[in-house]
């Protein structure tokens, strides 16, 4: 290696060297937010199977309660009276 090339190539590392400290502090800020991002968007899935498994056993209390099944009955009752009801009142007009 000359002295030519030397002196060249020591200005170039100089600025070689900040710019890939840079580079490299903006790609482990950029890791950063993305995993902050990925954490908050589990949390948020956390939170919505948590309050759905609570849905569900909420539901499952009332379907194996005996009054559910009651008051399933009342409602078709009262669906096969509202039919009955609308088919007597159109056969009227």
């Amino acid at each position: 290696m000359d002295n030519g090339t030397l002196a060249l190539m020591i200005p170039v590392l100089a600025l070689i060297i900040p710019i890939i400290a840079i580079w490299t502090s903006h790609q482990q800020k950029i890791e950063k937010i993305r995993s902050d991002a990925l954490g908050e968007v589990g949390n948020q899935a956390a939170a919505r199977a948590a309050a759905l498994e609570e849905r569900v056993r909420v539901l499952e209390a009332i379907v194996t309660d005996k009054s559910y099944d009651v008051a399933s009955q009342i409602e078709a009752l009262r669906d096969s009276a509202r039919r009955d009801g609308s088919a007597i009142e159109h056969g009227r007009n």
